[in-house]
């Protein structure tokens, strides 16, 4: 049996449980929510990372659909209304393939009936407006995790990519991580400061994720994490889940899109500006400077490095596909994570580390999750309290 049949046979039993998939976001953008004009039921290459064939082919037994709007998004809260209703409405159009999915219990029997649980996950904290009862409301819509900043920063915490602000959390930030764990909503640290992960660890009470992060020693990316953030996650029981971005997980893309917005700089225009001009400029610098290309080595050599830090039980897999405009070879689309894995066993890794990887640790994180939760609500009412109550002199 070769590795990649070996991945494969180990997906039948113990399939990969994804945590940040784009989908819904790239059904508003180029379907305007409209299922029918984008059919996942049938391949999508042309258009999307993401359709049912393709996910069986990859594997996938479960998925954090990310209902995510941009962080300078108007009426924040409403537009994540529509990000759940595209969920929501997938699943109906899909019973058969997808299974709606809201604990650990119902992921395994979504897994027993040979389904794809579909669990829901915010990212970003500007989706709840400063706001405990949006918090409460997302939850009761039935998302699981949400990302505390995306790449902008928020009122109480601040943001990787932003210039920091808060310092890590205030006073407010560290309620919402409260109010989150007596929920039972997973805090999601991918996309926020390093500083901002290690009050988000102070306060909590529940195990954390990364839902789409990987490590910062490898590649030196503010959206990565640092070791001795790692370190902690045996002590808090949360797992980081390695994403595929090139930019996040290659050197090389890093400091060549770090040339390809400073070329942008020095022509007048800022490094997100997509006008005509702007994206001329860019294909002329690519065209000089061919972009470099990450692989499932390039992800593999992630993995190895998290494990011997972070110890296998706290691993996961968040590919971010239909987020990103570039992959890694062999891992292009949704069906590439057998890639991955044969990758993994040709390293070494055993069939117990990889059924970790791939189901085990994610369902035990949002079991764990609900037991704190359930200790909680015994003993905490819903927290009342307002980001100007607790942060003098916030917005």
């Amino acid at each position: 049996m070769t590795f990649l049949e070996e991945a494969r046979a180990l997906l039948r039993e113990f399939p990969v449980v994804d945590g940040h998939n784009d989908l819904p976001w790239a059904l508003r953008q180029k379907a305007g929510y409209d299922l029918g004009t984008l059919d996942i039921a049938v391949h999508q290459d042309a258009d999307l990372h993401t359709d049912l064939p393709r996910l069986r082919q990859g594997g996938v037994g479960a998925q954090y659909w990310s209902v995510y709007v941009p962080s300078e998004q108007a009426q924040p809260v409403a537009a994540t209304l529509e990000q759940i209703d595209c969920v929501r409405r997938l699943l109906a159009r899909y019973p058969a393939e997808l299974a709606p999915a809201l604990t650990a219990a119902d992921m395994e029997a979504a897994r027993r009936d040979g389904r794809i649980a579909s669990l829901m996950g915010a990212e970003g904290g500007h989706s709840i407006a400063n706001s405990l009862g949006a918090l409460r409301g997302l939850y009761a819509l039935g998302v699981r995790y949400m990302t505390l900043t995306h790449n902008s920063n928020v009122d109480w915490a601040d943001s990787a990519t932003d210039e920091p602000k808060a310092g890590g959390l205030t006073a407010f930030g560290r309620e919402v991580v409260r109010e989150m764990n007596r929920l039972g909503m997973l805090v999601d640290l991918s996309h926020v400061a390093a500083t901002t992960m290690r009050d988000a660890l102070d306060a909590t009470s529940a195990p954390v994720v990364f839902s789409h992060s990987s490590s910062r020693a490898v590649c030196d990316h503010p959206r990565n994490i640092p070791d001795d953030v790692l370190e902690r996650l045996p002590a808090n029981g949360g797992m980081a889940m390695v994403t595929f971005v090139p930019k996040f997980v290659l050197q090389a893309a890093v400091d060549w899109t770090a040339a390809a917005d400073e070329n942008l700089r020095a022509h007048g225009f800022h490094h997100l500006d997509t006008s005509p001009e702007a994206m001329k400029l860019h294909r002329e610098f690519e065209e000089r400077t061919p972009r470099p290309v990450a692989t499932v080595s390039t992800v593999a050599d992630h993995l190895d490095h998290m494990r011997e830090v972070a110890g296998i039980d706290h691993l996961g897999i968040g590919g971010d596909y239909d987020g990103t405009a570039f992959t890694p070879d062999g891992l292009n689309d949704v069906s590439g994570y057998p890639n991955l894995l044969a990758e993994l066993l040709s390293r070494g890794w055993s069939r117990t580390d990889l059924a970790k990887l791939t189901w085990q640790n994610a369902v035990r994180v949002l079991g764990a999750a609900e037991d704190v939760a359930r200790d909680l609500q015994a003993t905490r009412a819903p927290s009342i309290a307002t980001i100007e109550s607790l942060d003098s002199g916030a917005a």
